[in-house]
């Protein structure tokens, strides 16, 4: 009898593990039809202005920032971030990640942002635009950068136009395939941090009716003196703005400016400026209230409509 029960032990044993593999199967599956990827090249051929642009695009871990990076972008792309098809809403964003126009915070400014915003339903495309050539670590270079006001001037003047050029297609292609992604085209905006933010705060200030986004959200920008000196338009956007005082490169300000600027045009906008969180904190976790700002994105993006179906 013992023998008899013992067997039958192990059998139920066995059963309960199949179903655990079952149910773990299931999740995996689903986990794996989240983070499905679609890559999009934004030009049929060569990007115009870089047509002979030779440097390869590099992926790596950047010790100098603590987190993943891309430099060398030369061929801009789309990256799609779906959301379960059960709770799309119709929205779409564009994401921008920065790192000074000579690297991409790729995940804590990118996939990790489109990866919360699918989960509330958002589709998110994240944008990898052109950057300045950089040798082995561009995230060093950077750092030389900004005692460099000769490279800082080259970047500014040869770069930057391109990266606002590649967001602005960005947009212009989401809303021309709004169908093929499920989303609506009166729906989609952009939001970009640092670096991805001047651009984000271009095309919010410079659009035509083709490339104009329903709303935008330059976290922590970086305004450049044609930026900050440029009129609103009669129609412009939905702002929200997101920075800390602490910023370690002093870009607190031009947070406020964009602000008082949307303000003073009686506009819609929404500033969170924290006293602590520091340049480039994304989506890292700090233990401090700016931890937060995508939440209050998501609340904020509700408030006017755009998490709802």
């Amino acid at each position: 009898m013992a023998g008899t029960a013992g067997i039958r032990g192990i059998k139920k044993v066995k059963r309960a593990i199949e179903r655990l593999i079952g149910i773990a199967a299931v999740i995996l599956a689903t986990a794996a039809a989240a983070s499905a990827q679609k890559v999009i090249r934004l030009y049929d051929g060569p990007a115009p202005g870089s047509e002979s642009w030779t440097q390869q695009e590099k992926q790596y871990f950047s010790t100098v920032w603590n987190t993943e990076v891309v430099t060398n972008v030369t061929v801009p792309t789309l990256t799609v971030y779906a959301p379960d098809p059960a709770r799309t809403n119709g929205t779409a964003v564009v994401i921008c990640p920065g790192g000074g126009f000579l690297a991409l915070s790729i995940n804590s400014e990118g996939i990790d942002v489109a990866k919360w915003l699918a989960g509330q339903g958002v589709t998110a495309f994240v944008l990898k635009y052109r950057l300045a050539p950089t040798g082995e670590d561009g995230t060093r270079e950077f750092g030389q950068m900004m005692s460099d006001p000769k490279r800082q001037q080259e970047v500014g003047a040869k770069i930057v136009p391109m990266s606002i050029a590649d967001a602005t297609a960005a947009v212009v292609y989401v809303r021309k395939h709004a169908a093929e992604y499920g989303v609506s085209p009166g729906r989609i905006g952009i939001m970009g941090f640092s670096a991805g933010g001047t651009v984000t705060s271009a095309v919010a200030l410079g659009y035509t009716e083709e490339s104009r986004p329903d709303f935008a959200a330059p976290i922590y920008p970086y305004l450049p003196p044609t930026l900050k000196t440029m009129e609103i338009k009669k129609d412009a956007p939905p702002l929200f703005i997101a920075a800390a005082s602490d910023d370690q490169l002093g870009l607190a300000p031009d947070s406020l400016l964009l602000y008082q600027k949307w303000l003073a045009a009686k506009k819609p906008v929404e500033l969170h400026l924290y006293s602590k969180g520091g340049h480039g904190f994304g989506m890292r976790k700090q233990n401090l209230p700016s931890d937060h700002w995508i939440e209050r994105f998501g609340e904020w993006l509700q408030l006017l409509g755009f998490l709802t179906k």
